[in-house]
């Protein structure tokens, strides 16, 4: 049977009429042409294989190695394992019996010969349940020879041991031949196991491999706990099949995320097109060619003005009781009470705390590096940040783009050089800034234009993001044999 029927032979078993699936199937196939040749396959065969036993019971069962009774429903068909329940025909064996699990090696950063050869060496940052196709370093046959350092080969699945934040647990798949550092585990497949189903196992298991480094008070993971740890598995016919249909999502979700790098990168070169004149809308050129600024060429028809003729620094204090913002690079102002995880409240009085209104601009802290940021929303800031408002007919909308820019960031850093991160920037270095000020009706076209593209890459955004979503169910639902597909 050909790849291709093969494929279509397994979908058509598929039907099961859940939402996510369905979304899912159209969200895919909603993906603009960049994704036809991956969305027309799903299209074609057509997620509807899917079956399901509704016939359950609900017994009680002893969790494993817990004197803890829990319910758990059983469907005719399925077992109760250490892994959660599993169809009856599928195993649950340790790695140690589907992989030969090892680590890499860090040569010697002080012997050059080691380094910067064109052979991959990866390290944890690299892992990011995905596939890896290229390093950020290479190592030298010297390194590789002299050094503890293994080349691992192709399909090697590799799980972070340790590292910031949520890295420990992570897994990848090397799509070529690679070395790695010790925080890496390598788990070389064996012939029971295929490498893909093996990848997308582990990822569907972040979070209880992640609990298996708790367990002794340890804070890392080791190629022992590795060893001991369970997996649901299907016969090797399931195993690939199941891969092979998560991977064509992971193909869709790819190509949707390269869509969005492109749209991004265009966006980027229209901003610098459109925000110094380069290209212009017709209707709004009164006077053809530039002028010479101490900017550099300038349209003839547009004025040069000091920020400070603009913009006036503001600081309102004494405000009571009013919600704390944070200021961010990727999301500019927003309540604290939007951020997720742990946020660090003042300590004492906010009696000195600024008040920032909706359309306020902010410099902060970095903003040499990131910017300026604007608020849609009041609420008080620290006075380390300086507060901006308009002083004459502007478009802020345009002004939004305008401080993202990557020319005015340039500009904002040599204005302030010598100032470093956890510095004040002033308004008096801000303001002596020469800008291009078109006239206000341009403003408004050229922000309506990149509000435009903004929308469009917000939108591909939220596909991609419901598209991912969409996928973790299904794996949820392939991995743990609670949808099966038809072999």
């Amino acid at each position: 049977m050909s790849e291709g029927k093969s494929l279509k032979h397994r979908l058509e078993g598929l039907n099961d009429s859940t939402d996510s699936i369905i979304v899912l199937k159209e969200s895919v196939l909603s993906v603009q042409s960049k994704e036809n040749h991956d969305t027309d396959k799903i299209k074609k065969h057509g997620l509807d294989r899917l079956k399901d036993s509704t016939d359950k019971k609900s017994v009680s069962s002893v969790q494993s190695n817990k004197s803890v009774l829990q319910t758990e429903e059983i469907r005719p068909g399925y077992q109760l394992t250490k892994v959660g329940l599993i169809p009856e025909d599928w195993d649950y064996p340790t790695l140690s019996k589907l992989t030969k699990i090892t680590s890499g090696a860090t040569p010697n950063r002080k012997e050059p010969k080691y380094w910067n050869g064109d052979i991959p060496w990866v390290t944890t940052s690299l892992i990011k349940f995905n596939r890896i196709s290229k390093a950020e370093e290479f190592i030298t046959e010297n390194g590789l020879k002299n050094t503890a350092v293994k080349l691992f080969p192709k399909g090697t699945v590799l799980i972070a041991l340790y590292g910031l934040g949520v890295t420990r647990g992570k897994c990848a798949i090397l799509e070529v031949e690679a070395t790695t550092n010790q925080a890496c585990a390598a788990l070389l497949p064996s012939n029971g196991i295929n490498s893909e189903f093996l990848f997308y196992a582990l990822n569907n298991n972040y979070f209880r491999i992640r609990n298996l480094s708790n367990i002794g008070g340890q804070d890392n993971l080791s190629g022992a706990l590795l060893r001991s740890f369970h997996i649901p598995l299907p016969e090797l016919p399931e195993q690939k099949a199941i891969a092979q249909i998560l991977s064509t999502w992971d193909k869709a979700i790819d190509n949707l995320d390269q869509l969005i790098t492109e749209k991004q990168q265009k966006k980027k070169a229209l901003m610098q097109q459109l925000l110094t004149g380069k290209k212009r809308f017709l209707g709004f050129v009164k006077n053809d060619g530039f002028k010479e600024s101490k900017i550099g060429l300038v349209p003839q028809d547009w004025d040069v003005c000091k920020a400070k003729d603009l913009f006036n620094s503001v600081s309102i204090k004494n405000n009571g009781d009013e919600e704390l913002l944070a200021v961010t690079q990727d999301r500019s102002a927003i309540p604290r009470s939007m951020l997720e995880g742990r946020v660090m409240s003042p300590d004492g009085s906010t009696s000195g705390y600024k008040l920032v209104v909706p359309g306020n601009f902010i410099i902060s802290l970095r903003s040499f590096q990131g910017g300026l940021e604007y608020s849609e929303y009041r609420g008080l800031v620290s006075p380390a940040y300086t507060i901006l408002e308009e002083k004459v007919e502007l478009d802020k909308s345009y002004f939004k783009y305008f401080f993202k820019s990557s020319e005015f960031i340039s500009r904002l850093a040599v204005a302030v050089i010598g100032i470093r991160d956890g510095k004040q920037i002033a308004f008096g270095d801000f303001g002596f800034m020469d800008f291009r000020f078109p006239p206000f009706e341009e403003q408004q076209k050229i922000a309506e234009v990149l509000n435009t593209a903004s929308k469009e890459i917000e939108l591909l955004n939220k596909k991609l993001d419901a598209i991912k979503d969409q996928k973790k169910g299904l794996m949820q639902q392939l991995l743990t044999g609670k949808k099966r597909l038809r072999i």
